[in-house]
């Protein structure tokens, strides 16, 4: 009975308005996100640093929007449950938006830094908000659809910042990227709030909204918290290290041909379009959001593996490997729309907003870790990445061995 009814579920609403503009919106972030990882060395190189000095400093930037995300999925997630899931898809990309077209102006790297900083902090309520939004407002039944569609098309985005950057200098693609953002100001215009927030903020004004320390009040609820971040952090080994460094990992391998980390960057963002779109049938076949991302997770570590030690000879190889590895690594949909439906109302968008943030914030230490390990113990990069590797991959399965399974979870109840 159950398999009948999801056949006769409509999949019309997966075309509704905030759908469609949450993918657009999804589209943007990741290609203003991603910008400057694929516009690194070369904006850098312009700047007239060395190569020594590109590795750090590049690193040094990197972080700072890495902490901005951290900082500002907090900030977001607390916006989203106090003030509504509309106010952070405003906001958020209004301050993006226009660190990104300044971030076309820097002269210096502190310049580069602080804007990076801002742009990341603007970064963070995107994603977290547009799925809360659809997972509220598209039936339970097609819910996981709806977020593999924000999903599988928001990832594109980062195919046309790297033909962007081919086509133009890299001063041109930061420009390009903000200006796409405001113009979906435009259309969010029509966009309606979810039905479930407006519900819960007239009808139960007593219950406390957007208290992130409400996480970590007991025990259960700080494990319960860390565990969701942990099932992440595997796709930001894949970008923020295997894709980001890609040039050093060529270099090691002895790859005569200079790897281009941004098409490493570009080829794994195609393959996660490709996963997360697929994720979500999957996981409604398996009946099974954990099983789902298990699957993908193990195929994702494989190749990594393969990535690292398989004797890999040719840049062409790497960039194949890395499309691979994208789409196995495509479990990001499956994965918020879990995180979405752990919590209630009045905690999920802080959860959802602030979860894939310090997700991406854990580049920050995963770097931290890759560089130190060959500075200090003079080890091969592949070496150093595979270490950091082991410890991500064993701290998402023992997160997914003991997080809650919540396919066709009814989202309308309230954490007390």
């Amino acid at each position: 009975m159950q398999t009948l009814s999801h056949s006769r579920t409509s999949l019309r609403p997966l075309l509704a308005l905030p759908v469609i503009v949450s993918a657009l919106g999804f589209f943007v972030d990741v290609y203003d996100m991603l910008i400057f990882s694929i516009v690194r060395v070369p904006s850098l190189e312009s700047m007239g640093l060395t190569k020594e000095q590109i590795k750090i400093d590049g690193t040094f930037i990197l972080n700072c929007q890495q902490a901005g995300l951290v900082i500002g999925g907090i900030l977001w997630g607390v916006i989203g449950d106090r003030r509504g899931r509309m106010s952070v898809l405003f906001g958020s990309i209004v301050m993006y938006s226009l660190a990104n077209i300044a971030c076309g102006f820097v002269q210096t790297v502190d310049q580069y830094a602080v804007l990076r900083f801002i742009a990341g902090v603007g970064l963070s309520g995107e994603i977290g908000a547009a799925m809360v939004l659809v997972s509220e407002i598209l039936p339970k039944e097609i819910r996981s659809y709806g977020s593999s569609l924000v999903a599988g098309i928001g990832y594109l985005g980062a195919g046309v910042a790297y033909a962007t950057q081919a086509l133009f200098d890299w001063r041109t693609a930061f420009f390009v990227g903000g200006g796409m953002g405001l113009l979906l100001l435009l259309l969010r215009v029509s966009v309606f709030e979810s039905g479930l927030f407006v519900q819960m903020k007239e009808g139960q004004k007593g219950v406390s909204r957007g208290n992130f320390l409400q996480f970590f009040s007991s025990w259960s609820r700080a494990r319960k918290y860390l565990r969701c971040v942990a099932v992440g952090i595997p796709t930001w080994f894949i970008v923020g290290i295997l894709a980001t460094f890609a040039n050093e990992f060529g270099e090691a391998m002895g790859i005569a041909e200079p790897v281009k980390p941004g098409q490493c960057v570009m080829m794994i963002y195609l393959g996660l379009a490709g996963g997360d779109l697929l994720s979500g049938p999957f996981s409604h076949w398996l009946h099974s959001r954990r099983k789902a991302v298990i699957y993908l997770l193990i195929s994702s570590m494989l190749l990594a593996g393969v990535y690292l030690f398989g004797g890999i000879k040719t840049a062409n190889g790497l960039y194949t490997i890395c499309l691979f590895l994208g789409f196995c690594t495509g479990y990001i949909a499956m994965y918020l729309t879990m995180v979405a439906e752990q919590y209630g109302t009045n905690l999920r968008a802080t959860a959802t907003t602030s979860v894939p943030s310090i997700v991406r914030g854990m580049v920050i230490p995963m770097a931290f870790i890759y560089q130190g390990l060959q500075r200090e113990f003079s080890i091969s990069a592949m070496m150093s990445a595979g270490l950091v590797g082991v410890v991500v991959y064993a701290l998402a399965f023992w997160s997914l061995a003991n997080i809650e399974e919540t396919i066709d979870k009814d989202l309308a109840f309230v954490e007390e």
